[in-house]
């Protein structure tokens, strides 16, 4: 009878990890330019903003810890009243205006006619005009004396308002001037239009669809995705206006602080009156509200967004 010999498995020694591999290590440092920039350039100044809107820090001065103090002050602060008043009226009319004028636009922009690269390019070189610039140019173009719109209204016989030195059109102005550069988000939009199945209106074709009909129940929600991300990054844009109304009133905000926004009366605390520990609590309120704002909208966003194939 044959003898069955059963040999001994030699264990394998467990292996032993180490904390850096040599391919771990490569990884570490082809990504530490991108880390130390992360920490040095956004978690440093976040993290400093913080404690320093907890203090009277001015530059100039190391200042003192006064908990909530400049929290408390913003309160009682009629200019950080108005400027929120001031930002949320330009954010609740341009938003909506340049979703409803980018989507029209990035439509007819879509058709299939002679030369559209050229319209194309047209509508997006405004983007590229700088923020100084183009508040130069429209100052010009809406002086009340001698103003290119005034002059067209003139010729028509309609009188022409004091468009940047009126309360009351000041802000419909900075909103018009803001709408002329949505050359970016157009792309954006033509890029969705772009990525919509052809299938899709072709079937309604064959059920007789028509123009409004396919606009309503194909490419708009089929578009909710891009509108969604405009959403959001344009109410982003709009809580951040700065450049323009800074240029155009020199910073002043004139007529009667009815173009101070938020980031304006934020910029000078900071850097014109030097209370950074000021400047820094009126930063941590505007991250604040734009998280508010932001978390709103992806809450409703599974009952108006819908995506292809769902």
């Amino acid at each position: 009878m044959a003898q069955v010999t059963t040999r001994k498995k030699t264990p394998i020694p467990p292996t032993i990890r180490k904390p850096f591999r040599k391919s771990s290590l490569n990884g570490w440092l082809f990504a530490s330019p991108w880390i130390i920039g992360l920490l040095l350039f956004y978690a440093y100044p976040l993290l400093s903003s913080m404690y320093y809107s907890l203090t009277t820090y001015s530059i100039l001065d190391a200042g003192e810890f006064v908990g909530f103090k400049n929290y408390g002050e913003l309160f009682h602060d009629d200019l950080f009243w108005k400027s929120i008043s001031n930002t949320i009226y330009f954010a609740v009319f341009f938003v909506p205006l340049s979703i409803l004028f980018g989507v029209s636009l990035a439509m007819m922009l879509n058709m299939k006619v002679k030369g559209l690269a050229i319209y194309r390019t047209i509508f997006f070189l405004p983007t590229l005009v700088p923020q100084v610039a183009l508040a130069v140019l429209w100052m010009w173009l809406l002086n009340p004396g001698f103003g290119l719109v005034n002059g067209m209204l003139d010729s028509i016989g309609i009188q022409g308002p004091n468009w940047l030195g009126s309360m009351s059109w000041s802000k419909p102005s900075l909103i018009l001037m803001s709408l002329w550069t949505i050359g970016q988000p157009v792309i954006i939009y033509l890029a969705g239009l772009g990525d919509i199945s052809e299938e899709y209106y072709e079937a309604a074709e064959v059920d007789g669809a028509s123009w409004f009909q396919k606009t309503r129940h194909i490419t708009l929600p089929l578009l909710t995705p891009v509108i969604f991300y405009n959403l959001v990054m344009g109410l982003i844009g709009a809580f951040q206006q700065f450049t323009l109304p800074y240029t155009m009133t020199q910073g002043q905000g004139t007529p009667a602080n009815s173009l101070t926004f938020y980031v304006m009366h934020m910029y000078d605390n900071a850097f014109k009156y030097f209370k950074m520990g000021y400047g820094s609590a009126m930063a941590w309120i505007l991250f604040v509200i734009i998280m508010i704002l932001t978390a709103i909208i992806f809450s409703t966003s599974k009952r108006w967004v819908h995506y292809q194939g769902e």
